[in-house]
């Protein structure tokens, strides 16, 4: 076999030359165009994560404005309207003592009506507490109310508390709506069971809090009048926060159960 003409092997030379040029170069476009587009892809990152960062920003201003707000309430309530009630009981107790002609029952109902609305005050404001946002405190502060009114009446109470999580937060419209359902619950124990033993429990698991209230009492229908209201009261409440609520009554006592997923 001949061999190529020298000028045609200088061709290909130059020929292999510029092909080995053109592929360099098309790697080098290549490489160039890939970390641009990482740079494009990681100053995008950076840019969503800065506004990411920016709306977290805002939301934890507005919320501690918010707990500024609920305290400033508190402080107001507790000054005013609190100072308001004590000096209408303290009048009423002084007419009580001085006067003779006017109906010491009548008095006696406005002491009554001044405490029920300071009470009703301390629950607003209890409510309003952000010291009170977890289930340590609210566990604690059912416990401390059932036990104060049960003890008035000759219903032996007790309670069972399993908390795994103390410090999970519990938002004040979960607090309050669950506290109106235990009251009503307890209500309904004193008034209606004819119970000598009532139980309450709660209990957390993976952020979903479960209450039962029961008694040992005779049971009662769900469509009586005098508790129908109440119970449909209950079940809207605990519907309201997205929450599962159940009732079991027969003659051997009165089940209501709650099921609230506090991350909703």
């Amino acid at each position: 076999m001949k061999s190529l003409p020298y000028e045609i092997k200088i061709t290909y030379f130059f020929i292999f030359i510029v092909m080995m040029i053109l592929t360099g170069f098309v790697i080098f476009v290549i490489l160039m165009y890939n970390k641009r587009q990482q740079f494009y892809i990681k100053e995008k990152q950076l840019k969503d994560a800065e506004f990411k960062n920016q709306i977290l920003e805002k939301e934890l201003e507005k919320q501690k404005s918010l707990e500024n707000e609920r305290a400033r309430i508190s402080r107001d309530m507790h000054d005013e309207i609190g100072a308001g009630i004590s000096a209408i009981k303290l009048q009423s107790e002084i007419l009580k003592m001085q006067s003779q002609n006017i109906s010491h029952q009548e008095i006696d109902e406005l002491i009554k009506i001044s405490e029920n609305m300071n009470h009703s005050m301390r629950e607003m404001l209890w409510s309003l507490n952000v010291a009170n946002d977890n289930i340590e405190n609210f566990t604690d502060y059912c416990i401390h109310y059932l036990e104060n009114y049960f003890s008035k009446t000759n219903i032996n109470f007790n309670f069972q508390k399993n908390i795994q999580n103390q410090k999970s937060i519990i938002k004040s419209e979960i607090r309050r709506n669950i506290l109106m359902v235990i009251k009503e619950s307890a209500h309904n124990i004193v008034k209606h069971s004819q119970a000598s033993q009532s139980t309450f429990q709660i209990t957390d698991e993976n952020q979903n809090l479960k209450i039962k209230i029961s008694d040992n009492g005779k049971g009662f229908s769900s469509e009586s009048s005098s508790v129908g209201y109440g119970l449909s009261s209950m079940r809207s409440r605990t519907e309201s926060l997205d929450g599962e609520f159940s009732l079991i009554s027969d003659d051997s006592g009165t089940t209501v159960s709650l099921s609230i997923d506090l991350e909703k």
